[in-house]
């Protein structure tokens, strides 16, 4: 366990939690330093296999614990052992290193404490440690409304599913007028497949329930009826999107994709990325390849395929690289900013989502798992910024991939999309104005915060 610390003077101290996930990390370091920018002393902890990252450079204070594996241990490979684990072992370090936090700041005007709304243990160091409890939910409101309410589903005979339809309607759930099986989160739909998944949300959303203050990254236009139900059980601010706290400009770094981005006309480039978690599959790789090259469409494919360059053999048809460039990594929002870039392939995942609307990029939608099918619903149903990869069965052909990348980059269908996305992405950059629902919410959440901190002196 490492810390570095700068002197304050009579602040009150932010102790931040992120979940392990970049998904979660990107707006738990934005949500830091904009606490410490509003006068705030912050300790930003982050697990050691991951590092504190860029939190250092924000001049926030930094902190490193162990998760209690090697450096080296495969988390992912060992998803069940692991967060058992963390739910059994990993309080009892949080424990430790919050009370050394509270002994080194002894000048603090009260202590609060952000975690990750999925970890299992937040109220319970809270209260012990007594300070303020904020649980910060990195998600949208739809898919925090239905984890806390996931009694309601047992009560109903709809968790775990037997044998229910999945055009089933679901509509009792406060906040959300319906939404049918296949638009609930992986874990809901499958609690077997993962177990442990469920067994973090049950155990999580009990820890919310006694929580301070909830803040969601995402928009109160967006979501406003499920954001007042929740409100008026908890207070509940739409803070979001917190990715975009700090506006500067993404500048894309002089590499061969930016050039080549450069190259291309406006709107005339399918940007494809399923993000860090999507698993290799040599078929889904061949049906998309072979689609892009029977389009004709530009393409820009971030493609992880160290390890798995033998597997490649046969994927790519003839042709392939003539209209695109495949690369490792870019910098993503960097890349949606471009003028070039007129759509997007995306798993999405709640930050891919939140900066393709940012930027005006309407989505072509193919969720793997988790919170993705429902982040589906909400881009395709409820705000009409993307379209389906898929119809049906979750099973993609060429056929299918071509048709649709046609309708997500040309014709009628591609002029609808825009100029819903366009609305969208106006809502979303708005909200972070001075006088937009977000910083509002955010000042209201910071009055009410110091109002509680001054009631615990």
């Amino acid at each position: 366990m490492s810390e570095t610390t700068t002197t304050t003077h009579r602040k009150a101290h932010a102790i931040v939690f992120p979940y392990p996930y970049q998904g979660h990390i990107t707006p738990t370091i934005n949500l830091a330093a904009k606490l410490a920018s509003n006068g705030f002393t912050v300790t930003y902890v982050q697990l050691e296999f991951i590092g504190a990252g860029g939190a250092a450079a924000l001049g926030i204070r930094c902190a490193t614990i162990s998760d209690g594996f090697p450096l080296e241990f495969d988390r992912d490979a060992n998803l069940t052992e692991y967060w058992e684990s963390m739910i059994l072992d990993f309080p009892a370090r949080v424990d430790e290193l919050v009370g050394r936090i509270k002994k080194s700041d002894e000048s603090a005007t009260g202590f609060f404490l952000v975690a990750d709304s999925l970890y299992t243990w937040t109220a319970d160091i809270a209260t012990k440690h007594n300070l303020v409890n904020v649980s910060l939910w990195t998600a949208p409101a739809l898919v925090f409304s239905i984890g806390y309410h996931l009694d309601l589903l047992k009560q109903n005979g709809h968790f775990p599913f037997e044998g229910s339809s999945d055009d089933l309607h679901i509509n009792y759930i406060p906040g959300v007028e319906s939404i049918t099986r296949k638009d609930l989160m992986s874990q809901i739909q499958k609690p077997h497949a993962i177990p442990i998944l469920i067994k973090i949300m049950e155990m999580s959303f009990e820890q919310v329930k006694k929580a301070d203050f909830i803040l969601c990254n995402t928009v109160q236009e967006l979501e406003s009826h499920c954001l007042s139900s929740l409100d008026r059980r908890q207070p509940t601010y739409a803070v979001g999107p917190i990715n975009f706290f700090a506006k500067t400009a993404s500048l894309l770094p002089t590499t061969d994709c930016s050039v080549w981005l450069e190259s291309k006309p406006p709107a005339s480039v399918l940007y494809i990325s399923f993000g860090s978690i999507f698993e290799f599959n040599k078929q889904e790789i061949t049906e998309i390849a072979h689609a892009l090259v029977s389009t004709g469409v530009d393409f820009l494919w971030v493609l992880k395929t160290e390890k798995k360059e033998s597997n490649l053999a046969g994927v790519f048809p003839d042709g392939f690289l003539d209209r695109g460039l495949v690369v490792p990594w870019c910098d993503q929002r960097a890349v949606l900013s471009s003028p070039a870039v007129g759509g997007f392939l995306t798993h999405c995942g709640w930050n891919s989502t939140v900066e393709s609307m940012w930027n005006g990029v309407p989505m072509l939608c193919y969720p793997f798992c988790v919170d993705q099918p429902t982040n589906r619903k909400l881009v395709v149903e409820d705000w009409r910024v993307g379209i389906d990869l898929c119809d049906g069965e979750q099973v993609i052909t060429r056929e299918e991939v071509s048709r649709k990348i046609d309708g997500l980059m040309k014709g009628n269908t591609c002029v609808e999309l825009r100029q819903e996305v366009k609305k969208v992405s106006h809502t979303v950059r708005n909200a972070l104005e001075r006088d937009g629902s977000s910083q509002i919410n955010f000042d209201r959440f910071l009055h009410d915060l110091k109002g509680r901190l001054k009631k615990m002196e």
